[in-house]
């Protein structure tokens, strides 16, 4: 009888190991699952961070552009009234002898005053140029000149105002440039 326990005994052994391999088995599948579970939730994850980033990019890109937008609103206007400024400038250079045009200079005279007035309240500024250091930025150099007084650099003659709109040149001054 003792054959037959034995043989009892090993035939469970073994059985019980054919049921631990076997249940091995399908842990390892469930562990296998779960690990590709986790990577599919860590990808997901990182692909959500990802669109969060960029659709805070996208906000800010849109914010910056509708400032600037609203900042640069009146540049095209503003350039083309340039044009009006300097043929007013060049009115109000003439001399005047009688008193009929010393009344429509006073008029041309109020009437730069106010433009001018409109215009800075835009944004639009004058660039100094003369005595000033040449910088390219705003000025552009048209033609030099030797003046022994000055620096070699400095803008001797403004030929033609500059301007900008707030940080942004819409027109550089057309200077003369000390040797």
């Amino acid at each position: 009888m003792s054959e037959k326990v034995e043989n009892q005994e090993l035939e469970q052994e073994n059985v019980e190991e054919v049921t631990a391999e076997e249940a091995v088995v399908p842990l390892d599948e469930n562990e296998q699952k779960i690990a590709e579970l986790e990577a599919k939730v860590a990808e997901q994850e990182d692909r959500y961070l990802r669109l969060r980033a960029d659709y805070d990019n996208m906000l800010r890109r849109n914010k910056l552009d509708r400032e600037a937008a609203e900042k640069f609103r009146a540049q095209s206007l503003l350039t083309d009234l340039i044009a009006v400024l300097d043929n007013l400038e060049r009115a109000l250079q003439v001399e005047v002898t009688s008193e009929e045009a010393t009344s429509l200079f006073t008029g041309v005279e109020m009437v730069y005053r106010q433009f001018v007035d409109a215009t800075a309240k835009e944004g639009l500024e004058a660039i100094a140029a003369e005595g000033e250091q040449f910088d390219p930025n705003f000025h552009q150099a048209v033609m030099q000149e030797q003046d022994s007084e000055k620096e070699s650099g400095v803008v001797l003659r403004e030929l033609q105002k500059g301007y900008k709109l707030k940080d942004r040149v819409l027109r550089p001054a057309m200077v003369s440039v000390n040797e």
